[in-house]
């Protein structure tokens, strides 16, 4: 055998009519995984939508929609900066703000230390020590 192969020459065996010919397209399309046999095109319809990659694999449509929350975050930081103006954030402090001037809205928060319960808890600490250092002496 030469050291040149002829391709051409192989490549004229298998597509000949003959059996040799046909088995050898038929060994080539299963090594290249193509469809071995002569097929309809609603055949091929199928083997098209096989030889595709799953819908949830694609990366077109995995990402399809920006990323909504990141970017809500950077506008709102930009919005801080100065750099920019959300309109509706606007008017929803403004409404805030005139409300609040007209007296609206709820009323303050008490601290902690205003409540009922916490002076009465207060008393009892008070007494307690009292009483500990009345022990104590």
């Amino acid at each position: 055998m030469s050291k040149f192969v002829n391709v051409a020459k192989y490549a004229k065996v298998a597509n000949a009519s003959t059996e040799y010919g046909r088995r050898m397209r038929h060994l080539s399309n299963r090594i290249f995984g193509e469809v071995t046999r002569p097929t309809t095109s609603q055949s091929m319809k199928v083997v098209q939508m096989f030889k595709e990659e799953p819908l949830y694999l694609r990366d077109e449509v995995i990402n399809y929609y920006p990323r909504h929350i990141e970017m809500g975050q950077l506008m709102v930081n930009l919005r801080e900066y100065g750099l920019f103006r959300d309109e509706h954030a606007d008017f929803r402090e403004e409404m805030k703000r005139l409300r609040a001037l007209r007296g609206k809205g709820p009323p303050p928060r008490k601290t902690k230390e205003e409540g009922k319960r916490w002076k009465k808890k207060q008393e009892k600490l008070k007494e307690a020590a009292a009483a500990a250092e009345a022990a104590a002496n």
